[in-house]
């Protein structure tokens, strides 16, 4: 199965890590690796580096693993191929603007049949690859549109909508997804593909770090958390835990949203009544 990382912090961090290490937590050494794919949330904008190719033959990451942009929200993705061919159109994270904004989104599982849940109905947003996966981006985004014309969404109003599209894709299959708008991090876990061969939860685990144990919760999974003047609080999510710290699996359906400029363990959790 792929492997997601999201990273929220209340001040800009540098969250260097190695995906080629990261990839070891939930797969084992020597399973293949059919891209991978990193976006550092700015503001309204973020920056996203993709590569359709295994992590450990690139010069690219390489690069990234040691010169990464600080930033609030991080959400990487190492991929398995399951829908699509192997190619950079079908490599996460998706990225895509609504509302004069970036918006970032990366997905574990299989979901099939998504095509239906659109409805028929007409679609502002349109995959450029084959991926299950984009699909249900772009399906997000577009019962999203209606909360952007205009002011900016409530958290309630944003929190309501993705709660409603999490269980919908639960019903097609896995549905574990990180999804940002820039202002919060949101965290859906399902089930997945676990090391045993069952496909159950949990989805998601969830590390709330202090300031002063950010780093060192997440240092042996390859992951250097840098704050810069001002230490910060952060919230970390991922497909397994990637260290022996207090990690907490997510209930399965949970959706976790993180605010971006607040203390990263205030956080908002909860189902669809």
């Amino acid at each position: 199965m792929c492997e997601l990382l999201g990273i929220a912090a209340s001040v800009p961090i540098s969250a260097r890590f190695s995906l080629r290490r990261l990839a070891r937590h939930g797969r084992g050494a020597g399973a293949p690796i059919d891209g991978w794919g990193v976006v550092f949330h700015d503001g309204t904008d973020a920056r996203c580096y993709r590569e359709p190719e295994p992590a450990g033959k690139s010069a690219w990451l390489r690069f990234l693993e040691r010169h990464q942009p600080p930033a609030r929200i991080v959400i990487s993705h190492i991929r398995l191929a399951t829908a699509g061919t192997v190619a950079l159109r079908n490599t996460h994270p998706f990225v895509r603007e609504l509302g004069g904004r970036m918006h970032s989104f990366a997905h574990n599982g299989r979901l099939p049949g998504i095509e239906t849940l659109a409805g028929g109905e007409t679609s502002c947003f349109h995959p450029v690859g084959e991926s299950d996966s984009e699909r249900a981006f772009c399906l997000l985004l577009d019962r999203l549109a209606a909360l952007w014309r205009g002011a900016v969404p409530s958290a309630a109003a944003r929190l309501a909508v993705i709660q409603r599209f999490a269980s919908d894709l639960r019903a097609l299959g896995p549905a574990n997804f990180l999804y940002s708008d820039g202002d919060y991090l949101f965290a859906h876990a399902h089930r997945r593909h676990q090391r045993s061969g069952r496909i159950e939860p949990p989805g998601l685990w969830h590390l709330a770090c202090p300031c002063a144990d950010a780093g060192m919760a997440v240092r042996e999974a390859g992951v250097a958390l840098v704050a810069g003047a001002t230490p910060a609080p952060v919230d970390v999510f991922a497909s397994v835990p990637l260290s022996p710290a207090p990690w907490r699996p997510l209930a399965e359906g949970d959706v976790v949203m993180v605010p971006a400029e607040a203390p990263a363990n205030v956080s908002i959790s909860g189902q669809p009544g």
